[in-house]
């Protein structure tokens, strides 16, 4: 299922974090097709496999119809399957064996590729596109050994709080849902792994769901390095000032977004300032999580490869799409029935072929930056004034 946080959920996401005895495990290497396909797939664990007393749909998170993943697979059409078989093949011959081939691709076709992300990512090679696209591969192949030595020789203040968050993060999903299962160690490791290599930001529960989206399409150290690739700001602007004290960067997005707001959707904007309604209500998940929170994985996945490959501004261009698509009710609604409204968005406004092609068509690159200048203009202390007596 789907649907917003809170109000109080939202600012819960955003507080910062104690100490249980280390729980190590080495590198755990996740194949997302053998693990949609079923449990009995994933690495064996001391615990054994988690029994499935309900269905899961393809991403592997609980549903409530009775439908098996094979037959859904089955009622899929030729068309499609034959579709995701041409783009598979694209995509194999852009990355080469093993990603030798991504840099050079990348440099002299940068608008195919651009093109291809948007289209999706194939699932069976999200995984290693996300390291390519994100730079986190080079990251890895110039520290090695570095994970292992922060998950088992040095101590976090934070471990108790990643012990009591984790099963918090994606209870839906199967990886996830057994205590101290090989889902719920590797969270631990790499949450508790970053909180030591950049203890300025630590640990902040938000940061679980980036961190156990990456860890569903590859092993501990892949999505550790990813991680680090993306709050330092390896390719796109950092996102550790998301985490940082004060949480600057969530300040600065939403003031961002609700100017956009007004200028893409103003009948929205006007009818949230007469309803009092502000994106800290609705919109700090977002940009904190970027939609891995509490949106359909099918979608959520789509949102990362553009994400990943285009950087922050499809957050917001996402974000206004949504509420483009669903202003017509919107703005009939008072501030009570607003919030559960932007907590339970209807699922034909989350299909990825509807959204995603509306936030492709809004532009905001331009007057991000304009807006990112007039925030920090705002911000920036001003002198006082010579008193004129002195």
């Amino acid at each position: 299922m789907f649907g917003g946080i809170s109000v109080s959920s939202d600012v819960e996401l955003l507080q910062p974090v104690g100490r249980e005895p280390v729980i190590t495990m080495n590198s755990l290497r996740t194949d997302d097709e053998k693990h949609r396909q079923s449990e009995t797939d994933e690495p064996a664990s001391k615990s054994g496999p988690i029994p499935l007393t309900r269905p899961v749909d393809r991403f592997s998170s609980l549903k409530s119809s009775p439908t098996s993943p094979a037959s859904a697979k089955a009622s899929r059409p030729q068309s499609e399957r034959d579709r995701e078989e041409r783009r598979l093949r694209k995509w194999r011959n852009m990355i080469g064996v093993g990603g030798t081939d991504w840099k050079l691709y990348v440099r002299r076709k940068p608008q195919v590729v651009k093109r291809r992300v948007r289209k999706g990512i194939p699932d069976c090679l999200r995984g290693l596109a996300w390291q390519l696209i994100s730079g986190s591969r080079d990251l890895l192949l110039m520290n090695q050994g570095v994970y292992e030595q922060l998950v088992l020789y040095e101590t976090s203040a934070a471990e108790l709080d990643i012990i009591r968050d984790i099963s918090r993060t994606f209870p839906s999903h199967v990886f996830f849902q057994q205590r101290h299962g090989p889902g719920q160690r590797a969270l631990y490791n790499v949450l508790k792994a970053y909180s030591v290599y950049d203890r300025d930001v630590g640990y902040v529960q938000g940061m679980g769901f980036l961190a156990g989206l990456l860890l569903l399409y590859m092993s501990e150290e892949d999505a550790f390095w990813l991680l680090v690739a993306l709050l330092k700001g390896a390719v796109h602007a950092p996102m550790e000032g998301l985490y940082l004290v004060g949480l600057p960067l969530v300040q600065q997005y939403l003031f961002q977004f609700e100017r956009l707001v007004k200028e893409h959707v103003p009948k929205v904007g006007a009818h949230f300032e007469k309803e009092m309604i502000n994106p800290s209500m609705y919109a700090s998940q977002w940009f904190i999580t970027v939609f891995s929170y509490s949106f359909p994985f099918s979608l959520a996945l789509r949102i990362w490869d553009v994400f990943l490959h285009e950087g922050v501004k499809i957050v917001f261009k996402l974000g206004i799409a949504l509420l483009r698509h669903c202003q017509d009710d919107l703005v009939q609604l008072p501030f009570e029935k607003l919030i559960h409204a932007l907590r339970n968005f209807p699922e034909d406004s989350l299909q990825p072929d509807v959204l995603l092609p509306l936030a492709y068509n809004i532009k905001v690159s331009k007057r991000l930056e304009e807006l990112r200048q007039e925030y920090e203009r705002m911000m920036k202390p001003q002198p006082h004034p010579e008193n004129p007596h002195i």
